[in-house]
């Protein structure tokens, strides 16, 4: 199993110093460059505390300069809110700097603010993410592009720098719906699959994803389709289910609500017995969020390699000490 951490920048309750936030995460990272993580991946949002991060391709740059090992990954570049071209630069101009170290991963966004101030209008979102994509990956595997749709007019550009790693720097795109998924799979681009789906939806989704992409011609062998879950650890299971409730909470008030643009359904199981509706923070704990002392998390990884092919972890630790604990009593016994 490969490891990444999806990295946000988040100050929450601004309780300390913005700089603290940075300093905190770029600890982090100097950690996981030494402890056998395949990458960091790095989360863009705008105007909001939840990830204090608008150029995660300048981050990429910091970072990269203070590691040896580690991958630098975008998770993810918000596609809609660049011209193009100018993302195709920056992301090859990042891979150009660090020899061939990023994993290029590009999203639509869910935030109706940064939609707003963006001046882009929500119903148009995923038409230009998916043209912005389309036009970043001709700009790279062409000398000079010539384009033209009702958004975008080139005319024989040469885009430079191309990047280092060739064709192009591994590449995914964030799907979390049946229609995204396809879109991937017919363009051969692969799926990395987002923290709030429950577990069997994961599997779903990645089989979605390789059945569309073998139907449309694409070699799907070897493909890693990283799977973003929060993770939650302690000493004890009682102690860790406490770090995941907290966290849970916070993800629903402060992003994963329809605010935001982001349904959070209730969930329904069976309960010694009897069917149950879960609230949203319950949700998370029941079907979302690992979560645990060492000894039960990895016999959930375990279990989630067999059952849903998880083969690439792409962790959102949802405390400093669950990342700590992660790392030196769960990765080291799944590597």
């Amino acid at each position: 199993m490969k490891f990444g951490v999806l990295q946000f920048f988040s100050w929450p309750g601004r309780r300390f110093a913005l700089e603290e936030v940075y300093e905190r995460a770029l600890q982090r990272i100097d950690l996981m460059d030494r402890t056998g993580y395949d990458c960091v991946w790095l989360a863009e949002h705008h105007f909001t505390d939840y990830s204090v991060c608008p150029s995660v391709h300048m981050m990429g740059v910091h970072v990269a300069n203070r590691t040896r090992n580690l991958r630098i990954g975008t998770a993810v570049s918000l596609a809609a809110f660049y011209h193009p071209l100018r993302l195709a630069e920056e992301v090859a101009l990042l891979d150009q700097l660090t020899h061939g170290r990023v994993n290029w991963g590009a999203g639509r966004g869910f935030d109706p603010t940064e939609f707003a101030t963006f001046d882009v209008p929500a119903g148009e979102s995923r038409a230009r993410f998916q043209e912005t994509v389309d036009i970043v990956m001709a700009a790279w595997a062409n000398e000079r592009l010539t384009w033209e749709s009702e958004n975008w007019s080139f005319d024989d550009v040469e885009v430079l720098p191309k990047p280092y790693q060739k064709p192009h720097p591994p590449m995914w795109v964030a799907a979390g719906s049946p229609p995204a998924l396809e879109w991937a799979g017919q363009r051969g681009y692969t799926a990395m699959l987002g923290p709030h789906a429950p577990f069997e939806q994961l599997h779903e989704y990645r089989n979605c994803f390789l059945d569309t992409a073998k139907a449309n011609g694409h070699d799907v062998a070897g493909r890693e389709i990283p799977m973003t879950r929060f993770i939650a650890m302690a000493d004890t299971d009682a102690e860790a289910e406490e770090v995941a409730r907290r966290g849970a909470a916070w993800i629903v008030d402060s992003y994963k609500n329809e605010s935001k643009g982001m349904a959070n359904p209730t969930m329904t199981v069976e309960v010694d017995g009897e069917m149950r509706d879960l609230d949203p923070v319950e949700r998370y704990l029941h079907s979302v969020t690992i979560w645990g002392s060492p000894e039960r998390v990895v016999d959930q990884l375990q279990r989630l390699q067999e059952e849903i092919n998880l083969d690439y972890l792409l962790c959102a630790p949802l405390s400093h000490a669950s990342f700590v604990t992660f790392t030196e009593k769960v990765m080291p016994k799944l590597l």
